[in-house]
């Protein structure tokens, strides 16, 4: 993360007279082959190894970001107000209720409603008129995934475009490829009634031949190929860029390298382009850089919806070994209807042994760890969001910032502690947060297999001062009452 102390226009300079290419997020890892049954050494009577020889490659800011918008399935339903600050407080705000009252094209208008959209989200609602207001305004705009940003750009980019001119006027950098192959189909879905507007990816694996000269209307790429296309091989004049989009500053700024290419872009533009600046977070750095991107803008924030323990059943199963644990899960799953579920596990070790013997036994089950590669990730949450697996195993690769609205249980079958076997409680408010999202009840179960996991147990109890209950998972009644 770039120091909060980072003179950003100064730092670009220095490192203009670096040629240096974009590096794109690679969480490839060499494939393994799945590990045998565990024994008891698994147990949590062992301390655990570190989360990195548990689980590859601790998730990046980018990584978590592309996940969350594979694995949603729509707008979360958020009930915090939204903070406006903008130069003038005398000047008009204007908010919509339906996207009729933008005025829209009635080609884009039927791409909206044809991707879902039935009413705009509490950020678009106030956003959008600002955003395809007349003259253009400039804006910073931060709320979490999963509550419209993307398809609010996306659309103010949209309508901008004057597809009789045959030349890009639209530039939307993202921080990776993956990220920025998002964005772009979800412009090409709302598009998707409008063939005259024409969309071009600048992103590895994306060459054009020397003396080209690009005519699509819009740009979506990663800063380091948007560099090289405009100032090293000029496919095309940033000068003529009308809209300018940053997305995912936060995550732009966790990436190395990709400030100082931004700025010298953002230096290259015209002083009339309206420029958009979307964030996930709200921190010093992001604002500071925020200040170098976009003059007079207009700030619309809208706070995180914090993970609470207040509408989740928490339980506990005593177990004496592994085979108990899976026991347990097993009579949990034939007596109470589940939606899906995620299941945690400490080690890939423990998570393969647990899909192997679930698949054989039956169930859908799906695994997440740190091994794979983005584009297996990507893969295997498509078909967990579509419900084709009702089961989640993972590590703690998907503990934190990952919300799945359609998960009513999750189980810890192995519940979460640092290196000194001390409980994690932080990891397991983000574990278990994971279910009861968004005013919907969920349930937790936690599978105790020694007196440390015990300790641990009742500490997190104390922690949270929220009551952990003993069930018995051999009793079909008892385990029917809890799913009622």
């Amino acid at each position: 993360m770039a120091s909060s102390k980072v003179d950003w226009g100064k730092y670009a300079e220095e490192q203009e007279k670096l040629a240096s290419k974009v590096t794109n997020l690679d969480l490839s890892a060499n494939s393994k082959e799945p590990e045998q049954v565990p024994n008891n050494e698994a147990s949590q009577n062992d301390a655990p190894a570190t989360s990195e020889s548990d689980d590859g490659k601790e998730i990046t800011p980018a990584e978590k970001s592309l996940l969350q918008k594979i694995i949603r399935k729509g707008l979360i339903e958020t009930t915090k107000p939204l903070e406006i600050q903008r130069k003038n407080p005398n000047s008009p705000l204007y908010s919509i209720k339906s996207f009729e009252s933008l005025h829209l094209k009635p080609e884009l208008l039927k791409g909206v409603y044809k991707m879902g959209f039935n009413s705009p989200s509490k950020i678009q609602e106030t956003a959008l008129p600002t955003l395809l207001a007349d003259p253009p305004q400039n804006m910073i705009a931060q709320s979490q995934s999963g509550t419209g940003k993307t398809a609010a750009f996306v659309l103010a980019m949209l309508s901008r475009v004057n597809p009789a001119k045959p030349h890009p006027q639209v530039l939307c950098l993202s921080p990776t490829y993956e990220l920025a192959i998002q964005t772009g189909e979800v412009a090409a879905r709302m598009s998707q009634y409008c063939p005259e507007i024409k969309l071009k990816y600048a992103v590895r694996g994306e060459d054009l031949a020397r003396g080209s000269k690009i005519e699509d209307h819009i740009i979506i790429g990663t800063p380091g190929k948007v560099l090289d296309w405009a100032m090293k091989f000029k496919f095309f004049d940033l000068k003529k860029i009308s809209v300018f989009v940053l997305d995912e500053a936060d995550v732009m700024i966790a990436t190395q390298g990709h400030q100082d290419q931004c700025i010298r872009i953002h230096k290259q533009l015209p002083p009339t382009c309206q420029m958009m600046f979307f964030s996930a977070t709200y921190e010093t750095e992001v604002m500071e850089f925020a200040e170098i991107i976009v003059p007079n803008p207009i700030i619309i924030r809208l706070l995180k919806e914090e993970e609470s323990l207040d509408n989740i059943k928490q339980y506990y199963v005593k177990c004496k070994s592994i085979d108990e644990k899976y026991q347990a899960i097993t009579n949990i799953y034939g007596v109470i209807s589940i939606g899906q579920a995620i299941i945690f596990c400490h080690t890939r070790r423990t998570a393969n042994w647990l899909a192997t013997k679930m698949t054989k036994d039956g169930h859908a089950v799906a695994i997440l760890s740190g091994d794979q590669t983005v584009s297996e990730r990507i893969s295997i949450l498509d078909r967990f969001r579509d419900g084709l697996e009702k089961v989640l195993i993972t590590t703690n690769v998907l503990a934190r910032g990952i919300d799945v609205e359609q998960v009513t249980l999750v189980v810890n079958f192995d519940l979460p502690m640092d290196q000194h076997q001390r409980a994690d409680c932080e990891t397991y408010l983000h574990r278990i947060g994971r279910t009861g999202r968004f005013g919907k009840s969920g349930i937790a179960i936690n599978l105790v297999d020694s007196p440390v996991a015990m300790q641990i147990c009742l500490d997190i109890e104390k922690h949270f001062k929220k009551k952990i209950h003993l069930l018995d998972a051999e009793d079909a009644d008892e385990i029917e009452k809890i799913g009622a």
